[in-house]
This record gives C-alpha cells, structure tokens and sequence, in this order.
C-alpha cells in the first residue's frame, strides 16, 4: 500500500483494513487497494436543484478520467441547493452544505475531490469546504445553458424574468404573452445564461486557480464540458500524488485575480459575501475595502446581461474568460498559481477575442470604472455594496426621502397600494433581510419598483436593503448593508420621509439626520416583531452564530481550515 491518506483504511491485513476493503468490494477489484489515490467526486446533482441535474452525467466522464490516471473515482452526493426552488433562500443553508461537505471529505477514506457544482451556492459552498478540509481538489462548473429565444429575440435567464414581470405589472406586456415566454427561456440544462451568481462564480473559481484554466463558462450541453471533466479526473490523480492542497492554489493573490476578474466580467455582488467567506476559511486577510481597492478602478469588458447584451454562449464563443484577462493581464498577480501547477497568467499567452462585440479591447470598455463599489456612512458604518455597473448613471449621486419596509411582507402588502406616498426621487428603504433577520439574506434588495411609477413610465430607483441581490437582476441597488437592522444596525431607525444622501463617486451612504436625533430613535415594534428566533434546528443554529455581510456571512466556529486529519478511529 502507498501513502496514500486512503492508505489509512485499507493497508494492511489486520480486521480494521480487511473490514475497510471487503465493505468496499461491490465490484472494486483486489488491486484498487494497493495504493492508487482514491478520488471522491463531490457531487450537487439533484432534481430539485434543476441547473445541477447533468452533473451525474458530468461525473461519469470525471470518473473515467480518474481510472485512466491509475485512480479510483467514488461518486459523493453532498447537499444540493437549487436557487429557484429552495424556500426561505438558499443562502441559508449554504454554511451548512459546506459544513456537510467538509466533514464527509474529511470522514471518509479519500485523497483527493473533484468538486461539481453550478447552481448559485453550491460552487461557493464547496469551495468553503474544500478549503477547510484542505485535500487536493478541483472544481468543474457545471456550465450555463443555451440561449433560448422568444418571438426571435433571446432570452437572457433571470434577467428578463425581471425585466417582463415588470412590464406586465406596467400594463406594456399582456400576462398571455409573459406566460407564453416560460417554455422558452430554459432551453437545455444547465444554470443561468446571464452573468448572473451560478456564471460569476465559476468565473471566480477559474480566476481563483481553482479549475482547469479555460474551462468555465463551458456550455453545459456543449461536449467539450465532458471533456474537461475527463480531464479534471485525470488532474485530480496528479494533485494527489504531489499533495497539491487548495492552501497552496489560495493565496492573497488568487483573490486579487479574482477581484479583477470580478470586475472585468461585470460579475454578481454576491460574489463579495462568498469571497469574503472563502477568505474566512483560509486565513487569508481579504476585507470588503480591499473589493474597491482592487477592483473599482478595473473597466467593464464583457456585454452581457444584465450589464450589457448578450449571454454566456456568447462569452464563450468569443473567447471566454482567458480572453478578458488577458485585457487586464497587468492588473493580476503574475506568481498565483493555479490546480494544474502552473501560474494563471501562463495560460493568458494564447487566448484571444473572436468578437469584439462581446469581451471588449480594453481601450474601448463598456464601462472605464465598473467594479463594485464599497459604501460606507451612517447607513452603513460596517461598509454596503453597489455594483455601477448594473445601475443608471443618473442615480449614482441621488438625495431623496425614504420610503421604508420593515419586511419582505411588508413590501408586498403595500408596494403597489395606489396610495403609498412614493415618487420616482425617492429612496426605497427594505430592512429585515440580513443574514440574521430574515434569516439567510434573500436575494430581495433590487425591490420592484411601485406599480403607479411603472406605469408613469419610471424604470430605475435608489433602494437600499440589507439583504442580497440577484446577480441575474439591475438596478441602482444598495445592498449587503451592515450592520443589518437586525443586528443593530441603523437601517432599523431610518423613518419614512428622512433624507438619505447616496454618492457613489465619494463611496457615502447617510441618513441626513441629526446625531442626537438618531441616537434617541429605536428599532419600530413592527420590524422588531419580524426577527423572532427559530427555537431549534439549523435556523436556530444559524441566527446564533451567522456573521454580518461585511464578514462573508459565514458562520463565527467555522472560521479557519480544520485539516484533513480525522480526529478519533474507533476501528
């Protein structure tokens, strides 16, 4: 037997590793004990999370590349979270799909994982758990879909859910013809066409080191994504046999490229909370500032929805990230390393764009400054997040009166009442949907806007929410304010009719209000009655130990990698 960390199961001719391997005998034969690696392919496929249902596919061609290598692939289910479907959100149980992951790396006889996600958590959560247990792994998204077209035009997944319910809701759009669009606009498996989460975060994983280079935002129904997964197979093998550890992939500069690469493609703000998290597990020092620091000034360079115009098929037939990249090559780390050994910026050299309508030349962006920005003031003393990117230029400095919500129910009740006092200045205030609050941070903050503006012909507010957005949504959205209103933080005292002060140029967000006026306000009965603890199960779990946005959002006992070490054998 090898040294292989299997090795600890199965070497040697005492009961303990005669019961490991004859439990393992359903068709395994005698030498795949004597020594060769044994990958666990982490696995989110799930029919109720339907942007993940290829992925038992996917992991078949994974599996053939690892016996190809000398190793043994084992498929491992592990939690699966299905954006669209999961209620409260999804958010809330992306800790615990990465808690669940860890523990059952760490647990079982593996060394090595090839980790198989798409659906907006499940790529971050497994890279949370891969960098808490700290075994050789590699990512493979599972890809976006196809583009789907409606009345000849196409249709940009989520994005256009967005824009169409809010014509039907302006009386431009019959509901017959909304309804008529549901059968085109998910047109092959995979997850969101647009650069929604789901695309940002493979994005992010391949900038990261992560991933094959070149592969994500590989169709999924394109074959060259089982190709990859071949090839992944293979490369998890060779990672086992030199311990290549995401430890030594995850540097301050991989989340330097992947601040960049962020930027450049015009990715999800959810990014930050999950970035933020990843960071958390590692040890490595990554803040909110550092996200403008790095990132504020990068240009814009892919058109697509919905910052721009096209979709992830087209990304890909243009070139794909490497390409965009390769516009913002001296704004990466040059030494961050990727899962195959080799630095990120080696596979730069040959990439190229094939349509400049899609990734454009860096001396002609779609936008010159379009990272996200960090807001800070006496709305957001612990930092608040807009992405410019997504939002209307006319409203990037904006004063107007507060209209507020104590809740995601709240919201519905009244956001369409002719009555509600409301014109297009002003700011729409949503609280009691952090991390705590809600719980879980729902993707809630680009509120619809009040019916009588859409019909008014008004498009585009100011809103501010301590919740999440959709990376597949627009608007000029404040978000991830922290502290939120239900840990203390000031969104929970603003008033209707205050004057909020937004400036994104000077990175403020404030209440115009007095001190004194402030510190004698208190939370409202009404958004207080809304935060009552769940008195067991996860929810209870997590509501005492989830963190604020500015922190990732991550669990406080979860901070900090565990290591692979199993910590008692009771065999």
């Amino acid at each position: 037997m090898g040294s292989q960390r299997s090795a600890q199961w199965y070497a040697g001719t005492d009961r303990n590793a005669y019961i490991h391997r004859a439990w393992m005998r359903r068709g395994l034969p005698a030498h795949a004990f004597d020594g060769r690696p044994h990958i666990a392919i982490a696995n989110t496929a799930s029919d109720l999370a339907p942007c993940n249902t290829h992925l038992n596919e996917v992991a078949e061609s994974v599996k053939q590349g690892v016996w190809e290598a000398g190793g043994v692939p084992l498929n491992l289910p592990v939690v699966s979270l299905g954006e669209t479907l999961v209620k409260p959100t999804a958010m809330l149980w992306r800790n615990m799909a990465a808690m669940a992951a860890e523990e059952l790396l760490r647990a079982n006889p593996v060394d090595a994982t090839v980790l198989l996600g798409g659906c907006d958590k499940t790529i971050p959560a497994l890279l949370m758990a891969a960098a808490s247990v700290d075994l050789p792994a590699v990512v493979v998204p599972g890809g976006p879909m196809l583009t789907g077209t409606f009345r000849g035009e196409p249709l940009g997944c989520g994005t256009d859910v967005w824009r169409l319910s809010e014509e039907v809701r302006a009386g431009t759009l019959s509901e017959q013809a909304f309804l008529a669009s549901e059968s085109s606009m998910i047109r092959s498996r995979g997850h969101c066409n647009t650069m929604g989460t789901a695309s940002t975060m493979a994005c992010v994983a391949e900038a990261l080191g992560m991933t094959i280079p070149g592969v994500a935002g590989t169709p999924a129904a394109d074959s060259r994504l089982l190709e990859s997964a071949h090839a992944a197979g293979r490369l998890a093998v060779e990672m086992a046999a030199e311990d290549r550890r995401p430890s030594r992939v995850l540097t301050r500069g991989s989340f330097r490229n992947a601040i960049v690469a962020l930027a450049a493609i015009g990715g999800s703000t959810n990014a930050v909370v999950h970035l933020l998290a990843l960071a958390g597990r590692l040890g490595v020092e990554l803040g909110l500032d550092d996200f403008d620091r790095l990132g504020s000034g990068v240009p814009l360079l892919v058109d697509l929805q919905p910052a721009g115009r096209h979709l992830m098929e087209d990304l890909h037939r243009a070139g794909g990230l490497l390409a965009v990249l390769r516009e913002v090559e001296d704004l990466l780390d040059p030494e961050a390393s990727t899962v195959t050994g080799d630095p990120l910026v080696k596979y730069l050299v040959g990439a190229r764009i094939w349509d400049e309508t899609v990734i454009r030349r860096r001396a002609e962006p779609l936008r010159e400054h379009a990272g996200i920005a960090v807001l800070r003031g006496n709305l957001a003393p612990s930092g608040a997040v807009i992405k410019p990117a997504a939002a209307s230029p006319h409203l990037l400095r904006h004063r107007g009166r507060a209209v507020v919500f104590d809740s995601v129910e709240d919201l519905r009740a009244r956001i369409d009442d002719p009555g509600l006092d409301v014109d297009e200045s002003s700011v729409l205030v949503l609280r009691g949907c952090g991390p705590r609050g809600y719980p879980g941070m729902p993707e809630v903050a680009n509120v619809p806007l009040p019916a009588k503006l859409l019909k008014q012909g008004v498009r585009d507010m100011v809103r501010i929410c301590d919740g999440r957005m959709s990376g597949t949504a627009y608007g000029t959205v404040v978000l991830h304010t922290a502290p939120e209103a239900a840990a203390g933080g000031p969104l929970g005292i603003v008033e209707n009719g205050d004057p909020v002060v937004l400036d994104v140029a000077a990175r403020c967000l404030d209440l115009d209000v007095p001190a004194d006026d402030l510190a004698r306000r208190r939370p409202s009965a009404a958004m207080t009655a809304a935060f009552a603890a769940p008195l067991r199960g996860w929810e209870r779990l997590y509501i005492d130990h989830v963190m604020q946005a500015d922190q990732g959002a991550d669990l406080d006992f979860l901070i900090g990698s565990s290591g692979s070490k199993v910590s008692r054998d009771s065999h």
